[in-house]
């Protein structure tokens, strides 16, 4: 059986490929909904395996394969229902991994808390960390509500592991502890506990607690206000206040042991994007490596032993890689790699513990993602598998970065993802809005949902409207306090750009988000009336006063915090920023689509944006209440309905020369 016969069995379908189809026709929306096969691929320490989260529909199960011919040696899956999220080798033939739930595609996967071990070959499995009742010899593995998290894998040491421990204390925030855990037994011993709550742990070289960055999101006052603490620990193990960014003006942030003395960190005036560099071992002495003057660092390239950066990457517009450390030689490795595959995200996955063999991941905006297994002493690198290989790459559409100025001065940068040769001007237009707002952002990647739209003639456009992350703290916090004004003028800002730059049709514009982007898919075009021509909600939030009802985020008491600084919390206020509240100045066609299990944008939210359409005499063309579906659907069959009838919406209102299926058809 093949590699991708195998991992398609595992889905229980092996369908012939997109190349397969007429070339003429478009791309199926069920291929475009499919989730990828897998989703991390990991090299044992010694090269002999690789182990890889495989998605079977409900379930990602972990697979073991032989490094030499991409043999099976065994598939772990879960009881009741769960998946394999995280996982690691402990050893050169042991894996740690945790079990989640996937409850949308909004939200990331919910992690059970529970953790596992297993030989590759599948033997000796163990809990290591469990919840509920247990029996004498289990007892001590049960952790109440404490959660546990990966934090390094100690590669001298083939028994142990590090874990962090978060257990909640209050409203206010969680404990934090680290532990050595024993792969095999269970067992926990105490290492570290943080000064205060709501702490993270950074080790140093010699993987041990050294550093705890803690915040706080509560003010002298009471209110709202974002602030770091860095706590470092001595040998004594007494921690001491190194700094404190209400102090200090600065916020800085360790993020582990750079292999000798001194620690990697991101410094920040809380205004323009952070620097990085490196922290003394006092912690109180930071040296500049890098800044960019637009974007933050959103990713770092680490040595194949991972304990040096050898690069820094920043995301205003496509990915620009910055090497940083020239004279190392695995800076060579990646630089050869990139020029091997211009154009493309390089990306060092894993390697083996003496850095002969290095997985190699290779994607982009047309590529959802292929594998290469480089070896370090005959410079070649060997193909190992392509995800989302259904899909024929040169059928994708391209995606351009752009920027300009909005209409208050600011600059913004976005993408437009563009149909059939790239070359069309005044195209029907999709505005994307993303969701969070604050946080959250588009990158240069593949993203299924825009290619899938562009499939079907449509340019799709996407901003990083102010409150996006990715730009400095300044620039996202811009985003508190303008959920319904500025943020929207952002995005319609962007949209009449599109328009004078003569790469969409003024008069075939439509909006569609989710989360976030559900919101200002409704309140866009009551800000600026008459620029669209239909507007799809999806897993949105329309009524600001049920913010503080329904969902998770009104749960804590820095959740609330967080909702009365971003939306504010008088009933006039949230209602001139609420959709549902202004019905009766939308005056286009609506499709509404929520998850009847929604915890974050309660369904309650659909049903409210609805009712007040209706009362204002502008029915949704379509409301959508999917069961068994949370914040964005998971289900392929429920994403296929959902989107035939997207397109067919779209269809109707802004055009398209494309045949979209009949969604009477679509169960």
């Amino acid at each position: 059986m093949t590699l991708r016969c195998f991992l398609l069995s595992l889905m229980l379908t092996c369908t012939p490929t997109a190349l397969a189809r007429p070339a003429q026709a478009p791309i199926p929306v069920a291929d475009f909904v499919r989730h990828p096969t897998y989703s991390t691929v990991k090299i044992s320490p010694d090269g002999t395996y690789l182990a890889m989260t495989v998605d079977r529909g409900d379930q990602d199960v972990l697979t073991v394969l032989r490094t030499a011919d991409l043999s099976l040696v065994r598939v772990n899956q879960l009881p009741d229902g769960k998946s394999v999220g995280q996982f690691e080798w402990a050893a050169p033939d042991r894996l740690v991994f945790n079990a989640i739930r996937k409850i949308g595609s909004y939200t990331q996967p919910f992690a059970t808390g529970e953790w596992f071990a297993v030989n590759a070959d599948g033997t000796m499995p163990r809990t290591l960390v469990a919840y509920g009742t247990r029996d004498a010899t289990q007892r001590g593995k049960a952790v109440g509500n404490a959660v546990f998290s990966l934090l390094d894998t100690l590669p001298d040491d083939d028994r142990n592991v590090v874990m962090q421990v978060n257990t909640p204390r209050s409203s206010e925030g969680a404990g934090t502890e680290v532990v050595l855990l024993d792969v095999y037994s269970g067992r926990r011993q105490s290492l570290a506990r943080a000064p205060r709550e709501n702490c993270t742990i950074a080790l140093d070289a010699a993987h041990r607690p050294r550093f705890a960055n803690c915040g706080t999101s509560k003010a002298e006052d009471g209110g709202f206000e974002t602030r770091s603490l860095l706590f470092r620990l001595d040998d004594g193990r007494k921690w001491a206040l190194v700094n404190d960014s209400r102090d200090s003006g600065r916020h800085l942030e360790v993020i582990g042991g750079d292999g000798g003395d001194d620690a990697y960190a991101r410094a920040s005036d809380g205004k323009a994007p952070a620097a990085f560099g490196r922290v003394d071992g006092s912690g109180k002495h930071f040296s500049e490596l890098f800044r960019d003057e637009v974007a933050d660092v959103s990713s770092l390239v680490r040595s194949a032993d991972e304990r040096t950066v050898i690069a820094v990457a920043t995301e205003a517009g496509v990915p620009r890689v910055e090497i940083i450390e020239p004279a190392h030689p695995d800076a060579d490795v990646y630089l050869e790699m990139s020029r091997a595959f211009p154009g493309q995200n390089i990306a060092f996955t894993s390697a083996t513990r003496d850095g002969s063999r290095i997985v190699v991941g290779v994607s982009g905006a047309r590529n959802p993602g292929e594998l290469y297994l480089y070896d370090r002493a005959s410079g070649q690198a060997r193909f190992l598998m392509r995800n989302v290989d259904w899909i024929d790459r040169s059928r994708l559409a391209q995606v351009r970065p752009f920027s300009f100025t909005a209409s208050d001065g600011t600059r913004l940068h976005g993408y437009l993802t563009v149909p059939g040769d790239g070359t069309g001007k005044r195209l029907p237009m999709v505005v994307n809005p993303h969701g969070g707002p604050i946080g959250p952002r588009d990158r240069w990647s593949y993203d299924w949902s825009t290619q899938l739209l562009a499939s079907r003639g449509y340019l799709v456009l996407q901003v990083n409207f102010r409150g996006s992350g990715g730009y400095g703290q300044a620039f996202q916090d811009a985003g508190h306090g303008a959920w319904g004004t500025r943020i929207q003028d952002d995005i319609n800002d962007a949209a009449r750009w599109a328009v004078a730059q003569g790469f969409a049709d003024p008069d075939r514009i439509c909006i569609f988000g989710g989360s976030f982007g559900g919101y200002s898919a409704l309140m866009a075009p009551i800000r600026s009336p008459g620029l669209y021509k239909c507007a799809i909600g999806y897993v949105g939030v329309y009524d600001m006063a049920l913010m503080y009802e329904k969902g998770d985020v009104e749960d804590s008491s820095g959740g609330l915090r967080f909702l009365r600084h971003t939306i504010g919390s008088g009933r006039a206020s949230l209602d001139a920023i609420s959709p549902a509240r202004q019905a009766d100045r939308i005056g286009i066609p609506v499709l509404l689509a929520a998850g009847a299990r929604d915890f974050r944008a309660a369904p309650e939210h659909t049903e409210a944006m609805r009712d007040a359409l209706v009362k204002a005499g502008n029915p949704p063309d379509q409301t959508i209440i999917q069961s068994g579906e949370m914040h964005g659907f998971y289900d392929p069959a429920h994403r296929e309905a959902l989107y035939t009838k997207i397109l067919s919406f779209l269809q109707r209102n802004i055009g398209g020369n494309v045949d979209v299926g009949d969604p009477a058809q679509v169960r």
